[in-house]
């Protein structure tokens, strides 16, 4: 499926591998199959909790952007970094570079800021040292990737009890809930219209997730989209005090009171078996008899000979 003329470079705009050796199995792994490797992060420059200082860090952005022997960019891991990097990020030198961009979690930031300032579609997609990296990788998210990337479509499913029946179209896009509400008001979010918003999240309480879809809701965004679509929110610890509000009860509410439909089920987020999502692609997402699908298009692929 890969030939030799397919360069990855591997950047670390977050945080740094909690284990090096992730990054040397990953790079192995890829060189198996033919890739060409370019590795910008440097395990002994981490600082703080990141990977780099914030300059060494944009820096691996930029040169990566530059290398022509790399068509795919993707981020070594998440944790947090990235929004100290958006007001120095070259937005158009990312976009005109034609690479594919790919992470998800904190790299949510970059993908709403590429997608709000020139329109450009990035991967919401696997880590390298947490996928490629891991001491064994999960066929299925690495494979996802791959299919997706070959295009020229790309195609979702779940099975979730009690989601709504529909039929729509639309822009998707969206990430980590998280990181996504930060930027409301920001020159880093973008507007999108009839779109079908992604969502995922990590250690937060049900009714933080309810509170951000409230604010989402209130700042007007979740009144211009088609649907919502809940991946992967575990991770966080109820208390006596709750009295029996969970994660259902939650949906429940949010249900009953968000003006667009919300489906649960996809397999994305802080999960080792995981899906890839272009943001910003076009998709059209049929619901019914305790089963969805969405059919994605419209996205940059990698075709290489």
């Amino acid at each position: 499926m890969i030939t030799p003329k397919l360069g990855i470079a591997i950047v670390a705009p977050g945080g740094y591998a909690p284990d090096p050796d992730a990054v040397d199995r990953g790079i192995s792994r890829l060189k198996a199959q033919g890739i060409l490797v370019h590795n910008y992060y440097r395990h002994e420059q981490r600082h703080e909790r990141f990977a780099d200082t914030d300059e060494r860090r944009l820096a691996q952005l930029d040169a990566a952007a530059g290398d022509p022997d790399v068509q795919v960019v993707m981020a070594l891991r998440g944790a947090y970094g990235m929004t100290r990097l958006l007001p120095h990020i070259d937005f158009d030198r990312m976009a005109d570079s034609g690479k594919v961009f790919v992470g998800f979690s904190d790299v949510t930031a970059f993908q709403m800021g590429l997608y709000a300032r020139r329109g450009a579609i990035s991967y919401a997609g696997p880590m390298f040292a947490g996928d490629f990296g891991a001491p064994e990788p999960t066929d299925f998210t690495v494979d996802d990737f791959w299919r997706c990337l070959a295009g020229p479509t790309h195609t979702v499913r779940a099975e979730a009890a009690g989601n709504p029946e529909l039929d729509v179209a639309g822009t998707v896009w969206g990430g980590n809930l998280a990181m996504l509400v930060s930027l409301l008001g920001t020159p880093y979010f973008p507007r999108i219209d009839g779109g079908i918003l992604y969502l995922e999240d990590i250690a937060e309480h049900p009714y933080r997730v309810e509170r951000m879809l409230l604010q989402l809701m209130q700042a007007g965004v979740i009144g211009r989209q088609r649907a919502i679509v809940l991946g992967d929110f575990s991770g966080y610890r109820l208390a006596p005090s709750d009295n029996g509000y969970d994660f259902d009860a939650m949906l429940a509410y949010v249900r009953a009171t968000l003006p667009v439909p919300v489906l649960t089920g996809l397999e994305f987020g802080h999960i080792a078996r995981r899906v890839t999502i272009p943001f910003g692609a076009q998709g059209r997402l049929v619901s019914a008899a305790g089963r969805w699908e969405m059919l994605l298009s419209d996205y940059p692929t990698v075709r290489v000979a």
